[in-house]
């Protein structure tokens, strides 16, 4: 268990750290290409090292018995985050070569929160907590959650720093909370294209279904079909 508490917590720290306060220092004496494959290793490393630390902890015992609710919820919240991420993989002007030109109106998953892809992970590891509530499968969940929102926090610290006029516009459009901008009138809920609708759904049952496979789990609509 300790094993993958210090895994997650050099995995989740290292993003940070190399992120932000030693990007600068580290480009400036690597150079932007010496400095991204430093990144990549440092990632690379750190996740194989909490995969296998995951993967040799021995199972405790979990925190609750996850029932048919805890598992219909789950299912109804990972088909929410597989909409989210892929309809983030479009028109993201979090994307370094989007941002540039006019400041579009925020549309589908983007109405919902400028940060789709990074609520998509934070709801996956809440879902993956909520019904395997083991101890070394909360420290990794806990972890990517962690990544992601305070990733998602410090990202809009630095668009606006880096793009200040094009990000100021974006934010008062868009909200880093779900729905807190439709709900403020800054946004209006839909406009969701295919690629989110029927992308999510197609990538929602290819992974649920992949849990029996790879894991010996029944997983989404999986659960309730023998």
């Amino acid at each position: 268990m300790g094993n993958v508490l210090a895994a997650a917590a050099a995995f989740v720290g290292t993003h940070f750290l190399l992120s932000h306060p030693l990007r600068a220092p580290l480009v400036a004496r690597l150079g932007e290409r010496g400095f991204l494959a430093l990144y990549s290793l440092v990632a690379f490393a750190t996740l194989i090292w909490l995969i296998i630390a995951y993967r040799a902890a021995p199972p405790g015992a979990p925190l609750w018995i996850a029932g048919d609710l805890s598992w219909a919820i789950a299912t109804a919240v990972m088909l929410i985050a597989s909409i989210l991420l892929m309809g983030s993989l479009i028109r993201n002007p979090a994307l370094p070569q989007a941002a540039t030109g006019e400041v579009p109106v925020a549309r589908g998953v983007f109405a919902v929160t400028r940060h789709p892809m990074m609520w998509s992970f934070a709801l996956w590891g809440a879902a993956h907590i909520l019904v395997y509530p083991e101890p070394s499968n909360i420290i990794v969940a806990t972890a990517i959650i962690i990544l992601a929102l305070v990733g998602a926090a410090l990202q809009d610290r630095k668009k606006a720093t880096l793009q200040p006029d094009f990000w100021r516009l974006w934010q008062e459009r868009t909200s880093y909370w779900p729905f807190a901008a439709i709900a403020a009138g800054r946004a209006r809920f839909g406009g969701f294209g295919m690629h989110a609708l029927a992308g999510g759904l197609v990538v929602w049952l290819v992974a649920t279904w992949a849990h029996i496979p790879l894991t010996g789990w029944r997983a989404g609509i999986w659960y309730w079909i023998s």
